[in-house]
């Protein structure tokens, strides 16, 4: 490895990775060139919560690591898409990876260390400083930014980790079924460089890099003919892909007007009724489906008191934590299913209509902000909460939109092995194994655990919800491994699952998950001069592997539990 051509751009990464611009943390390093052309071991194009887990575990085994991002924060759907973490009831006690805990209790530190928590919020051990009802920590998108910040510093500052934020991959060099090198475009200065490396780690929100690379994937619902889904349709719908969000973050201030300008789209969003297969229940705005039973679920916003409603659900900041005086009003993140944009895809289709869908998303959730201010029916029998207030500032924008989109469907890899319903959904279980008290299927190449519901979002094609209840299940290392390609892994919701499974596999920890056995792979691999099919099919290199990652604290089995 040319050692001088990493080293080279280091300290731009560690400028770039502590930059002012994000307001948590600062550096007082100035950039030195990059040089076109950067060789690592590991390149890793993402970096959301996979991208970080696995750049983590490489570097933990002394690995060097290049990690790109389109945006200008590392953190993927925690930070850059505003959604605080989805996690399973088990969470507190187990059922993710020890460096995933360590996040979790680096978050409840912070707020510790630098917030003017009240005694009894300071002395929770499971401090949630949002009180939201969809995590045990829901928290603002900044301070997991910080502590992700944080937890690669170290590996920044040691030349080990170069971070290239806004970045992105726009070819590939590939010899045969190795890839040589990626190509990438600096989004501000129109700069491309050369990275390559021994592995590269597909981490982007949509598997970006798997075209690139000429790696055979999937998109959209695959047929029952071939995955025997009990869910799945007759035939092949590759177009039909999971609903994306533009989330944003609003707090309630009483007395005052925070009402928005008019969105040019309100007039079609106010009106629109969803067209899906079950019915929506009428206008946009009104009641959703609830996602199992599809009846009329009520828009219920109260930001009043402790709130209610959907306004807890994502809630970030509850003024009841704090010292007197410290907020003027509790926060929450909007990612609901009003804001929800089905019109179409971001995948397989050109960038100027993945641009267009985009734009029409964030009219979206404009107007369901404005019509939230201006014409939402309380119980009180008034009319709008006018003192609904966008907060550009939680989501480090101007427009106050989070930095990218909220995205539930990836290109998705052939792998050696694919997850089925059939080996993670309940219902499907129990038919196969002809028993009630069943568990997920076992894999004995398992890197890791996860659990949560089947829960697909309403779809590009028409399907309304689908939400079915799964079994706590693992990752099997063959979901990691594509079919023919020998040096690129997926590491997050671009493995070797279904449109069905990924509904359960896409969430936070599995997320982490995926990814730390994905960098661990790759440092694996170079480490024993295997490659990652060699590990996975021989019982004696599996099990030193799976033990390595026993060592580091990853779960790769769970206890007997009752399905969710």
């Amino acid at each position: 490895m040319n050692r001088r051509r990493f080293l080279e751009g280091c300290s731009y990464g560690l400028a770039s990775l502590l930059a002012a611009r994000d307001g948590v943390l600062a550096s007082t390093l100035t950039s030195t060139r990059l040089g076109r052309e950067v060789r690592a071991d590991l390149v890793i194009i993402g970096g959301g919560l996979g991208g970080c887990a696995a750049a983590l575990a490489a570097l933990r085994a002394g690995r060097t690591v290049v990690m790109t991002d389109p945006t200008d924060w590392i953190g993927g759907q925690l930070t850059q898409q505003a959604v605080p973490p989805d996690e399973h009831p088990w969470i507190e006690k187990f059922g993710a990876n020890a460096s995933y805990f360590a996040l979790r209790r680096g978050i409840r530190d912070y707020y510790r260390r630098h917030y003017p928590l009240t005694s009894e919020a300071h002395a929770k051990l499971d401090l949630n400083p949002g009180n939201g009802g969809v995590s045990k920590i829901c928290h603002e998108p900044r301070v997991a930014l910080a502590v992700l910040t944080q937890m690669l510093a170290p590996y920044v500052s040691s030349q080990k980790l170069l971070v290239l934020l806004e970045h992105v991959p726009i070819a590939a060099d590939v010899d045969g079924d190795r890839v040589r090198s990626v190509t990438i475009h600096d989004l501000k200065s129109g700069d491309r460089r050369e990275l390559s490396a021994s592995y590269f780690l597909d981490a982007s929100e949509l598997g970006d890099l798997l075209p690139l690379a000429k790696v055979e994937f999937v998109t959209g619902f695959e047929s029952r003919g071939k995955t025997r889904e009990p869910h799945a349709p007759e035939a092949d719908q590759p177009e039909n892909q999971q609903s994306f969000t533009c989330c944003f973050a609003m707090d309630y201030i009483e007395g005052e007007d925070h009402t928005i300008d008019r969105p040019a789209e309100y007039d079609f969003w106010r009106h629109y009724v969803p067209k899906l297969t079950p019915p929506w229940p009428g206008p946009m705005f009104g009641a959703a489906s609830e996602p199992k039973s599809l009846g009329p679920r009520p828009l219920v916003v109260d930001p009043t008191g402790p709130g209610q409603g959907f306004w807890v659900y994502r809630r970030i900041i509850d003024p009841r934590n704090f010292q007197s005086g410290a907020f003027r009003g509790g926060a929450t993140l909007v990612n609901w299913p009003q804001n929800d944009y089905w019109l179409g895809n971001l995948i397989g289709v050109t960038q100027d209509e993945a641009e267009k869908h985009v734009a029409r998303a964030k009219q979206l959730s404009l107007s369901l902000l404005y019509w939230l201010q201006t014409e939402y029916p309380r119980a009180d029998g008034k009319t709008g909460w006018k003192g609904l207030r966008l907060r550009p500032d939680l989501v480090g924008t101007s427009d106050g939109l989070a930095k990218h989109p909220y995205i539930r469907e990836s290109r998705r890899i052939q792998a050696e092995f694919t997850v089925l319903e059939q080996h993670v959904g309940t219902d499907a279980r129990r038919a196969l194994l002809g028993k009630q008290d069943v568990e997920a299927e076992p894999f004995a190449d398992s890197v890791g655990v996860g659990s949560y519901r089947i829960d697909l979002h309403p779809s590009s094609s028409g399907d309304n919800y689908i939400d079915i209840s799964s079994l706590p299940f693992q990752i099997p290392l063959g979901s990691l491994v594509p079919v023919r390609v020998e040096n690129l892994l997926p590491a997050c919701k671009n493995l070797g699952v279904t449109h069905i499974t990924n509904g359960c596999y896409r969430l936070h920890p599995v997320e982490w998950g995926i990814g730390e056995a994905a960098g661990a792979l790759a440092a694996h691999c170079l480490a024993k001069k295997e490659g990652p099919r060699a590990i996975r099919n021989t019982p004696n290199r599996l099990k030193e592997f799976q033990a390595a990652l026993v060592a580091q604290g990853v779960e790769i089995a769970w206890p007997k539990l009752t399905p969710r």
